[in-house]
């Protein structure tokens, strides 16, 4: 049996071994094995059993070497004794003897020049469907001469004991820089496989003069590039997933001197309420060789239910960006042209779009206003408001000053537009106001991407110091005036001031770090 050199990993033993199967052996491997069924559409459907969205407390990085000076330590990035790290691994190759093994030999870059070779190890097969459908899929000859410079090995049905480990629940995702090594247990959300390549990327690449991003991409047909920061649920996959403009890619990419490209070869879409009006392109890109986590599907018919919050919140649906019929394959593009930061505000009070200058810009991006919707991590029931800086402090490893200064400094060199748009609620705070129509946002974006609002008048928000444009096409003017959706005026301008408070009160932690014009930029109180 070819073991294509698990045992330089430590992993020895294995029942069969299974690298880089195709999309039908991997479908016909996961239904034989009970690991999921296909729906009416084609698509695998598996479910993640306890958690069904990310677990940030049991994420933690070795504190090992020369590594550990350019770590941002704190809650995100959590330290780990080495010696307890090489015990887990102990205990995973352990767990992996006389068991079927699954290995994805692949890239996460689409840019040759910067690509970095991966390997994701797993014991179910459809995990192995999930890496060849998120990351870059090599060609028979890079197959042929496979080197991964980093490795994730995901033994998902291993549980910790917390305990005896150390750890703060059965479940661990462990960095190692020096082993170049990414353990995964107790967890079979697919996204943590995604999300750990995220944040080696992230540390990785700024050292090389690449600015890593958490954010979707698509292209024009004029080549006007065009990028959206955000976080899980406030629309970058939505947003980005446009018939009247090509796909770069939905959630990662990189900005380096040449202009942008995408860290994956698909999407993972989030597909709660996913209508085939609303969203056609993702609607039509979940078929067979995609795969949806916690669906509920009918018993019967197999048709999926993509309303229901049964299983929970956070269901997903992953395909290949070739499903998109107009993605652009590499996912490369020029430099971008317009930058979008999409905040989805549950206090109802940030216009739908606004305009930022150099120094709003900075200040947004690290302040990276949002509300964590409900499932998108383990305990989040309903959305909540929060500030993840970059837009993305789940997945940065080192300081977000780091990031925001490659942003300042391409914005500045490429002349890209930024903009604020709030794909939240309006009329008011959630559960009172109502969630801002995909229409709406669309038509905003679009006027700002042909150039129409940067020619319309604007007026300075008074309390959040930013540019609003006073009308746009297809879009009722009232609605760009958040004041004006609510009834109670006096209601808003209490919410409003108590959401600059908290801008305010959160960017005292880079005060230290920032200009004296960003600092002025942030909401007036």
């Amino acid at each position: 049996m070819t073991t294509y050199n698990l045992e330089a990993l430590g992993i020895h033993n294995v029942a069969n071994v299974y690298r880089n199967l195709s999309v039908p052996e991997l479908i016909k491997q996961s239904m034989a094995r009970g690991e999921g069924e296909l729906a009416s559409n084609g698509a695998l459907v598996v479910k993640t059993g306890e958690r069904t969205g990310r677990s940030p407390n049991d994420k933690f990085i070795v504190d090992e070497g020369k590594y550990s000076e350019k770590i941002w330590w704190g809650p995100v990035n959590k330290p780990m004794k080495p010696e307890l790290f090489n015990h887990l691994y102990k205990l995973v190759t352990a767990y992996l003897q006389n068991r079927d093994v699954f290995i994805f030999d692949g890239f996460a870059g689409a840019d040759p020049k910067h690509k970095l070779p991966i390997r994701v190890v797993t014991e179910k097969a459809w995990q192995s469907l999930f890496a060849n459908t998120l990351f870059v899929r090599p060609t028979e000859s890079e197959l042929q001469s496979h080197v991964p410079e980093f490795t994730v090995i995901d033994a998902c049905t291993m549980k910790a004991l917390p305990r005896i480990n150390e750890l703060n629940s059965e479940a661990f995702v462990c960095v190692s820089f020096t082993k170049k090594v990414i353990l995964i247990g107790g967890t079979q959300y697919g996204g943590e496989i995604k999300k750990s390549i995220f944040s080696i990327l992230n540390y990785l690449l700024p050292q090389k003069n690449i600015f890593p991003m958490h954010c979707s991409a698509n292209v024009g047909v004029n080549d006007d590039s065009a990028l959206f920061f955000g976080l899980s649920g406030t629309g970058k996959t939505t947003l980005s997933a446009d018939p009247e403009r090509k796909l770069i890619g939905d959630d990662e990419h990189g900005w380096s001197d040449t202009g942008i490209f995408n860290f994956e070869g698909g999407c993972y879409a989030k597909c709660i309420k996913l209508s085939q009006e609303a969203e056609p392109q993702i609607w039509n890109a979940i078929r067979y060789g995609s795969l949806l986590e916690n669906v509920v599907i009918h018993p019967n018919t197999k048709i999926p239910d993509f309303n229901s919050e049964f299983i929970t919140e956070n269901t997903r649906a992953t395909y290949p960006v070739e499903h998109i019929p107009n993605c652009v394959i590499p996912g490369v593009g020029s430099h971008p042209k317009n930058v979008f930061f999409l905040t989805c505000d549950a206090f109802g009070v940030l216009p739908p779009i606004a305009k930022l200058d150099e120094n709003m810009a900075m200040y947004h991006f690290l302040s990276g206003y949002t509300a964590k919707v409900a499932g998108t991590e383990a305990g989040i029931t309903e959305p909540k408001a929060t500030f993840s800086t970059c837009f993305g402090a789940p997945f940065l490893p080192l300081h977000p000053t780091v990031y925001a200064k490659m942003l300042g400094e391409r914005l500045k060199a490429h002349g890209a537009t930024c903009w604020l748009v709030n794909t939240g609620w309006s009329g008011g705070p959630y559960g009172t106001g109502s969630r801002m129509k995909i229409r709406i946002t669309r038509a905003l974006l679009s006027a700002a991407l042909s150039g129409h609002l940067n020619k319309v008048e604007c007026y300075k928000d008074p309390i959040f110091n930013v540019w609003v444009p006073k009308e746009c096409p297809g879009v009722d003017s009232s609605v760009l005036v958040p004041r004006e959706t609510w009834k109670d005026k006096a209601a808003y301008e209490k919410k409003a001031r108590e959401l600059a408070a908290l801008f305010n009160k959160n960017f005292d932690q880079y005060k230290e770090f920032a200009t004296e014009e960003i600092i002025a930029a942030g909401p007036i109180v």
